[in-house]
């Protein structure tokens, strides 16, 4: 170890086409979302449409200039190289819109739940105070009681308490009996 070699790390260096092709999926994946956003713009269609009558205009009428005459089979190569990395990266950039997508919707079903599990506690809680309150003697209930049985209570009996408490607060009270 005293060279300053790991023993983790195999000898010798790596020599293929891997080891300089090793790239980030996720840089890759941003770089396709990049060049898709910018595929799916106006600004691209308006500049592809510019260069191309430039170049057709450039090829038919500058006669020192014709480097792609007539059937302008360069202009066609051009096309067909854009077209041949614009279509998987496009694939590519929609396969990880798909990915996010699948996660979001997963997220959302996962918050549902469990708003329909809290919405279906609440609803069994203000039951069950329902219940307890429809339990629960109030007020109203006690007064209307105590009127029906008053109501109800004859109307003589009233009368002879009536009296007797009338007769009972109008005979005074004997200090002390006589001897």
């Amino acid at each position: 170890m005293a060279d300053g070699r790991r023993l983790d790390v195999p000898r010798g260096s790596p020599r293929g086409l891997g080891s300089y092709l090793r790239l980030d999926p996720d840089a890759v994946g941003r770089f396709a979302e990049a060049i898709a956003r910018f595929l799916g713009t106006g600004r691209f269609l308006a500049v592809q449409t510019i260069i191309v009558v430039l170049w057709i205009a450039l090829n038919v009428f500058a006669v020192r200039l014709r480097w792609d005459p007539y059937p302008f089979i360069l202009l066609n190569l051009a096309f067909s190289t854009q077209a041949a990395y614009a279509a998987p990266l496009i694939l590519l950039a929609q396969n990880r819109q798909a990915d996010r997508d699948r996660v979001q919707a997963e997220e959302d079903r996962a918050r549902a739940a469990q708003t329909r599990a809290d919405t279906e506690y609440v609803a069994r809680e203000l039951a069950a105070l329902r219940l307890a309150i429809g339990e629960v003697a109030t007020r109203d209930f006690i007064r209307g009681e105590l009127n029906r049985l008053v109501d109800a209570h004859p109307a003589e009996e009233r009368e002879k308490k009536g009296k007797k408490r009338h007769k009972d607060a109008a005979q005074p009270a004997l200090a002390d009996p006589p001897v």
